[in-house]
C-alpha cells in the first residue's frame, strides 16, 4: 500500500503537463527566435562585412600579382604551372602557415585576366563571361597588366550557408532536446511543489465539506498560497465558531423556552389538581409567563430577520437629539425604581436618517441593560455629540464592570457574563443582541469598552443626514 501512496503523488498531473508545455513552447518559441535574429544579422549586416573584406584580401592579392609580374614582365610563368596558383593565393593573403585556408580566402574564389582578355587562371565555375564576379585591374605603372577577379561573398555564402544551416540545426536539435528535459525537471519540479499543496488544499477542502472544522492547512512562506492556506483557516475557523454557535443558540433557546412552558405547566397541573385555586392572582402568574414567552418569541422573530436582512424598518429624516432626549425623560420612574442617577449631555438638533420606533426600541434595550445590571444607588451617563461626520451616542453606567475578555461576547444572543440562567439577574439575554441588529440597521456601529464610572460603556456612531 505504502508503494502504491508513492506512485500516486509521482504521477503525472495535469498541472505539471500544462506547466511542461508551457515552459517548453516559451523556450522552443525564444531559441527559434534567437535562431531566425542570428540568421537575418549574418544576411544583412555580416554579409556587409564580407564584401569589404573580401575587397581587402583582393586588393593585398593584386598587389602581390603586380609584383610577380614586374620580375616576370609576363604571366607566361604562371600559366605554365597553374598548380602555383593556390600557393601564390596563400601567400598573398598571409595564409601560409595554415593548414587549411580560409573559407574566404580559397584560390577558387579568384581568377587572373591578361590584358588581352584571356585567361590566365580561369573561373572556377568555368562560366567564363559570368557577369557575377568582381574585376579588379592590375596596373604597373601606368600600364594595366591585367585584372584579378574574386567571386563576391553572396555567391561563396550560398556554399558556406549549407554548412551553417546544418550545424545550426543540429545545435537546435540539441537546444531543443536540452529545453526538453530542463522544462521536464522544471515543471516536474513545480508540478510536485504545486501539486503537494494544492493536494493539501483540495484534502482540506473536501474534510471542510463533510462539516470537519478543526482542519487547518500549514502556513509556510509568505507567497499567494500561504495567503490562501491562511484565509483557508480563518474560513475554518468561522465556521467551526459559527457552528458552535449555531448549537448554543438552539440549545440556549431551548433552555430559554423550556423555563416558563415548566412553570405554566406546573401550574396549570397544580390547578388542575386541587393543590392552587383558580382565581385571579394565578391566573396572573400564568399570563406573567405566556407574557414572557411571547416577547421571548418576538425577539427571536426580529433576530432571525436581522439575519435574513427582512427586518422591517423604515428610515427617514428624524431629529436624533429629541428622540434620545424623549425617550429618557420617560424613563425617569424606571431609573428611580432601579436606584440610578441620570446625567445626560445632549446636542440639539443632530439630524440622521432612522426610524423613530426601532430607536426607541434600542434605547429600552440599553436601558434595561443598565437597570439590570447596574448596583444601585449607580449613575448613567448618557451623551451625544458629533464628531467627524457622526453622530456619536455614549452610555456608560457605572459598578459592576465587565471582563475585557468578555466585551467582544457582550451582543452574542444568550449570552450573559455571570452565566446565570436567572431571570432574577436579567432578561433572556437577548436585549444586547438586538440592540445590535437594530444599530446595524441604521448603518451604525456598536463599540463595547470599559466605562470611567466603573460599569460599562456602549458607543454608537450614526452617519449624520447630509445637508444639500
Amino acid at each position: 500500500m505504502a508503494v502504491l501512496t508513492a506512485i500516486r503523488q509521482w504521477r503525472p498531473s495535469r498541472l505539471g503537463l500544462k506547466l511542461f508545455v508551457i515552459i517548453l513552447s516559451v523556450n522552443v518559441a525564444i531559441s527559434a527566435s534567437m535562431f531566425l535574429a542570428v540568421s537575418y544579422s549574418i544576411d544583412r549586416g555580416f554579409l556587409d562585412y564580407l564584401n569589404q573584406a573580401q575587397e581587402r584580401r583582393a586588393a593585398l592579392l593584386a598587389d602581390g600579382l603586380v609584383t610577380r609580374w614586374e620580375t616576370q614582365q609576363s604571366w607566361e610563368w604562371l600559366e605554365q604551372s597553374p598548380e602555383r596558383w593556390p600557393f601564390i593565393v596563400r601567400f598573398e593573403l598571409g595564409q601560409e602557415h595554415r593548414d587549411r585556408p580560409s573559407p574566404l580566402g580559397e584560390a577558387r574564389d579568384f581568377s587572373l585576366r591578361a590584358q588581352d582578355g584571356r585567361f590566365v587562371v580561369p573561373p572556377h565555375s568555368g562560366r567564363e563571361n559570368s557577369g557575377n564576379w568582381h574585376w579588379l585591374p592590375l596596373e604597373s605603372g601606368d600600364t594595366q597588366i591585367g585584372s584579378l577577379g574574386f567571386r563576391p561573398p553572396r555567391e561563396m555564402m550560398e556554399r558556406m550557408e549549407s554548412r551553417f544551416l546544418e550545424r545550426q540545426q543540429r545545435n537546435l536539435v540539441l537546444i531543443v532536446i536540452s529545453l526538453c528535459v530542463a522544462s521536464l525537471l522544471l515543471a516536474g519540479g513545480l508540478s510536485w511543489w504545486l501539486g503537494r499543496r494544492t493536494r493539501a488544499l483540495a484534502g482540506a477542502t473536501l474534510r471542510l465539506t463533510e462539516g470537519d472544522y478543526h482542519t487547518r492547512l500549514p502556513e509556510r512562506g509568505r507567497d499567494e498560497l500561504s495567503r490562501l492556506a491562511r484565509d483557508f483557516n480563518v474560513l475554518a475557523a468561522t465556521l467551526e465558531a459559527s457552528r458552535d454557535a449555531r448549537a448554543r443558540w438552539v440549545s440556549d433557546t431551548a433552555h430559554e423556552l423550556r423555563t416558563p412552558l415548566a412553570v405554566l405547566r406546573g401550574e396549570i397541573e397544580a390547578m388542575q389538581d386541587g393543590i392552587r385555586p383558580l382565581n385571579q392572582e394565578n391566573l396572573g402568574s400564568l399570563a406573567q409567563e405566556v407574557g414572557q414567552l411571547e416577547r421571548l418569541v418576538a425577539d427571536l422573530r426580529l433576530l432571525s430577520q436581522s439575519d435574513a436582512g427582512a427586518l422591517d424598518i423604515q428610515l427617514a429624516p428624524m431629529d436624533l437629539s429629541d428622540c434620545l432626549s424623549s425617550r429618557l425623560a420617560d424613563a425617569d420612574r424606571w431609573l428611580v425604581e432601579s436606584g440610578l442617577t441620570l446625567t445626560e449631555q445632549i446636542e440639539p438638533g443632530i439630524k440622521i436618517r432612522g426610524d423613530a420606533q426601532r430607536l426607541r426600541q434600542l434605547w429600552n434595550n440599553l436601558l434595561d441593560n443598565s437597570c439590570a445590571y447596574t448596583q444601585p444607588p449607580g449613575e448613567l451617563r448618557v451623551t451625544l455629540t458629533t464628531q467627524q461626520g457622526m453622530a456619536v451616542v455614549t452610555w456608560e453606567d457605572s459598578t459592576p464592570g465587565v471582563p475585557e475578555g468578555e466585551l467582544a461576547r457582550l451582543t452574542e444572543r444568550l449570552y450573559r457574563v455571570e452565566g446565570s440562567r436567572s431571570r432574577a439577574s436579567g432578561g433572556s439575554g437577548l436585549g444586547l443582541s438586538i440592540a445590535s441588529a437594530l444599530v446595524n440597521a441604521h448603518g451604525a456601529t456598536l463599540a463595547p469598552s470599559t466605562s470611567t464610572l466603573g460599569g460599562l460603556r456602549w458607543t454608537l456612531r450614526f452617519p449624520l443626514m447630509k445637508t444639500i
